[in-house]
């Protein structure tokens, strides 16, 4: 279903998150893009979110519901945007400025492309666990599954369709291995698309690796489904990076791997 031309609608789910709102809500407005709709997502939040999002004359539509997860935030608010263009922000994140423009201007351009990613860039807060990854560059940039990294054609939900409720974690990872699995027009710029905000309250610190494990079986099932033979191999992430600086890094080096 086409939305309304040229606005972007930017999904915030947020639960219990009224310390860090107001910087991620700031920083959608120093885009300064338009036309734009922000749609923050209360998932069951007992903290304040709340007061802090009616608060914010930025804020087009405010949802409430019972606590259910980000993927049920996040199709919560897909029901509401009208944008042609959607984009999706985690409350304790924040983006660079120019990030719409940048992005939206690389859909406009070629009309083939669904989905364009960029770099996250990692901030440390106080108390923020210690990451096990080997970086790209000295200022702490990497690209992997983050869905606040896209901006994305509101017509590929109708193909790949919403994210998996199932799932309270690793559902961005699940969504981009459908996606995969359709070969949908993907590219990751070599520009910082987001701040990703590492602090000691971050849902991944506590993501178990059975939804990971979960995630890579239903997506080869889906594969064998598809007929006789060995499963179709995916196309590799890092061939979506029209940069190639992921093409020339030895992944073994990766302790911990952030990429499906």
């Amino acid at each position: 279903m086409a939305g309304v031309k040229n606005l972007v609608s930017v999904v915030i789910p947020a639960f219990n998150a009224a310390s860090f709102l107001r910087g991620a809500i700031a920083s959608i407005e120093r885009q300064n893009y338009h036309p734009l709709e922000i749609i923050v997502v209360d998932d069951g939040s007992s903290d304040g979110t709340a007061e802090i999002v009616r608060s914010l004359a930025s804020v087009t539509r405010y949802l409430h519901q019972e606590n259910a997860g980000p993927a049920a935030a996040r199709n919560h608010g897909l029901k509401y945007a009208q944008g042609e263009y959607i984009a999706f922000l985690d409350a304790d994140d924040e983006w660079p400025a120019g990030k719409l423009d940048l992005q939206i201007g690389r859909l406009r351009a070629q009309p083939e492309l669904d989905v364009v990613l960029g770099r996250i860039k990692y901030m440390s807060l106080p108390g923020a666990a210690v990451l096990d990854i080997a970086f790209e560059t000295e200022d702490r940039t990497l690209t992997h599954v983050h869905l606040g990294s896209g901006v994305y054609r509101r017509e590929v939900f109708d193909s790949i369709g919403l994210f998996d409720e199932s799932f309270r974690y690793c559902e961005d990872v699940d969504w981009f291995m459908r996606a995969r699995e359709a070969n949908i027009s993907m590219v990751i710029l070599g520009d910082v698309t987001l701040l990703y905000q590492l602090h000691s309250r971050n849902m991944t610190l506590h993501m178990p690796p059975s939804d990971v494990a979960r995630v890579m079986k239903r997506s080869l099932e889906r594969r064998r489904r598809r007929g006789p033979g060995p499963p179709v191999n995916l196309k590799p992430w890092c061939d979506y990076d029209e940069t190639g600086r992921r093409r020339a890094r030895d992944e073994s080096s990766y302790s911990r791997r952030p990429v499906a």
